[in-house]
């Protein structure tokens, strides 16, 4: 910890900044009382609450995304010290000084630390990452799913649409259209739902488009990221099989 006297800690932080979506970036620097238990998020909101550079300077409140504060709703995605992660469980004790705050660069910027996540939103559509049902009348209890495969789906259902995985994936980038590893281990889940798979075949087509499952490099970065552990590369292998199998399928008119 940073000491302004020997019974005061401080806690340092450098941030990047910019103010429109067409501007430049900037870094601005800023130090704050320390606090036990502190993490980014809280570390924020006390720039918030006295916006003043560590210079002395005062300047606009930094702008940030968050809600759930628990790493459930992935809100608060970013780079901390280099690394994309959840700033909420980002604790500050165990974090290098200075600590440097950026916006995920793989997304556009809005503002400060706040992206645009619509690529992967999208994404998310393009796949239909839903459970197609009418939802106008009582359908009644729907069929069950064996208990291994309900284990591994519950796995990937703890996706949270952070963003991360595209964050830490070379091939997710404004050159070129892929859809990323988290859309893709959306389709292995929808897809093993015992209503969700009458749609598997219009999902396994998405796949195959431009942008699709080729364009995966292989990295294995997003599951080393994944805050939620998710087996993304498993995912992936397995959306691989089943997109051969689609392309035979439809070769022999099935």
């Amino acid at each position: 910890m940073a000491e302004t006297t020997a019974a005061q800690k401080t806690i340092k932080l450098i941030i990047t900044r910019q103010d429109r979506p067409d501007s430049k970036p900037y870094t601005e620097s800023f130090e704050i009382p320390y606090r036990p238990n502190m993490n980014v998020i809280s570390a924020l909101m006390e720039i918030q609450r006295n916006p003043r550079k560590q210079d002395g300077e005062n300047t606009a409140p930094v702008c940030w995304d968050s809600n759930c504060l628990e790493e459930v709703c992935g809100a608060c995605s970013m780079i901390v010290n280099g690394k994309p992660r959840q700033a909420c469980t980002a604790l500050l004790d165990k974090l290098e000084q200075p600590i440097r705050l950026e916006p995920m660069r793989t997304f556009p910027i809005v503002r400060d630390l706040v992206v645009n996540r619509e690529r992967m939103f999208g994404a998310l559509k393009r796949v239909k990452a839903w459970i197609p049902i009418d939802g106008t009348y009582d359908l009644g209890p729907g069929p069950r799913m064996p208990e291994q495969k309900r284990q591994w789906a519950y796995e990937l259902s703890k996706c949270m649409t952070c963003g991360v995985c595209l964050e830490a994936c070379p091939n997710v980038n404004d050159r070129n259209s892929f859809i990323g590893p988290a859309a893709l281990s959306q389709v292995r889940l929808f897809n093993a739902h015992p209503t969700g798979e009458m749609n598997a075949g219009e999902r396994l087509d998405a796949l195959m488009e431009d942008g699709g499952i080729e364009g995966c490099g292989n990295s294995q970065n997003c599951v080393r990221a994944c805050p939620k552990g998710i087996p993304l590369t498993t995912s992936i292998a397995a959306m691989n099989k089943d997109t051969t199998k689609q392309i035979f399928k439809k070769w022999l008119g099935m």
